[in-house]
């Protein structure tokens, strides 16, 4: 009676359905004296019951002992540590979210520079493609001796194209380095995206270890109670019909 009481208060059920399941549990198949015209359907018929109550009684305990399994598996110890690392989980995951949005917000703003330096190096592209243009056809000009006016435009144009070259080269430079800082940038917000992903798969993850321990405790729990009310019927006596009057 002590070990039914203590395991009653365990599992949180009436503790006179556990008392009741002890004191009267079945030691064996007890045979009626009562008997038939043959003398045998009676006591068959009171094996039978001792049978379905035994089985009943075996039902229980195994039910109590998955009861226990399931209450010791999910105790308020772990479901507490496992709300503590779903809540930390998703604090990073909601960290590396705000973050992946923090640095997406810059990328308009990157290309746009990049857009700006694409146009400052055609510009310079094309003037420097223009003055070599206008040399080349100074020089076209064949074998005559140029006159020192054209010599003085060739020195020129010569000059400018240098200038103009440099001009290029610091623009392309330019170019590409705001495209390098904008691959960094959008692999910086892909990490950021990823690293929530992880995390929030980490949630969902302990998330459903949680539910799976307290789902199995309710299933675990429902099992026992229905198994205590099959015990409970078998312990009720039966009704027996009064014979009817001849």
């Amino acid at each position: 009676m002590g070990i039914a009481l203590s395991a009653a208060l365990v599992v949180g059920i009436a503790p006179a359905t556990a008392i009741a399941a002890e004191t009267s549990a079945p030691t064996g198949a007890a045979v009626s004296q009562t008997s038939d015209a043959n003398g045998n359907s009676g006591a068959l018929q009171t094996e039978d019951a001792a049978a379905a109550k035994e089985k009943a009684y075996a039902a229980m305990q195994e039910a109590l002992k998955n009861l226990e399994a399931a209450k010791d598996a999910a105790s308020p110890e772990k479901i507490a540590r496992f709300n503590d690392d779903i809540a930390r989980f998703q604090e990073l995951r909601d960290k590396m979210a705000a973050q992946a949005a923090e640095e997406r917000e810059l990328l308009p703003t990157m290309q746009a520079d990049i857009d700006a330096a694409q146009a400052k190096y055609n510009e310079a592209h094309n003037r420097t493609s223009g003055l070599q243009a206008e040399l080349k056809a100074l020089e076209a000009l064949g074998d005559e001796e140029p006159s020192i006016t054209i010599k003085e435009h060739i020195k020129q144009l010569r000059s400018e194209i240098m200038a103009a070259k440099a001009q290029e080269d610091s623009c392309e430079t330019e170019l590409r380095e705001r495209r390098d800082g904008l691959k960094r940038q959008e692999r910086q917000v892909n990490d950021c995206e990823l690293a929530a992903g992880k995390y929030k798969a980490h949630t969902d993850q302990f998330i459903a270890w949680r539910d799976a321990l307290l789902d199995n405790l309710k299933k675990a729990q429902t099992a026992y109670d229905d198994a205590c009310k099959a015990y409970e019927k078998r312990q009720r006596p039966r009704q027996t019909r009064p014979p009817r009057p001849r």
